[in-house]
């Protein structure tokens, strides 16, 4: 996750934003004891992360102010596609899809019929080819600087 946040987003944040995205990103470890966080491992390596949430919080990690663990009604709420992260070093080789891929999947098994994600702008593109649409954009100062950030949603067919 560090790597991706202090790599990735180089070309669309200034380093007082990448610093300042440490607060409004991480793992929220709530996805893990929800059983609805994915890992992909590639040469003996971790090469990406990500997962999906039934509750309310749109983003952030454990330490970020503002979380809500209320269940959402999947008939008439969307899921969550949360703490998506690739490794740089695999970036740009379907990690980052098959992680998104995964999470459709299980929302809708769970009866979701719509999921939104918070996207960085270095993720922007990714979801955008996966069927994404933006919702509006905002910017999260909570680290310091202002992080641009674009809430995004999809239909699950």
């Amino acid at each position: 996750m560090d790597a991706a946040i202090a790599e990735l987003q180089r070309g669309f944040l200034e380093p007082a934003q990448i610093e300042s995205s440490r607060m409004i990103m991480g793992l929220d470890r709530q996805l893990l004891l929800d059983g609805t966080y994915f890992v992909v491992e590639a040469d003996g390596r971790i090469a990406g992360c990500g997962g999906w949430s039934r509750r309310a919080t749109l983003y952030g990690g454990d330490h970020t102010p503002g979380r809500d663990a209320a269940l959402l009604d999947p008939a008439t709420e969307a899921a969550r596609v949360r703490a998506m992260y690739t490794h740089p070093a695999f970036a740009r080789r379907g990690v980052g899809r098959l992680i998104l891929d995964l999470c459709e999947a299980a929302a809708r098994a769970e009866g979701f019929r719509r999921v939104e994600l918070m996207a960085t702008l270095s993720g922007r593109a990714l979801y955008s080819q996966c069927g994404y649409e933006d919702i509006e954009t905002i910017e999260d100062a909570r680290g310091g600087a202002p992080v641009p950030l674009v809430r995004m949603g999809k239909v699950l067919a």
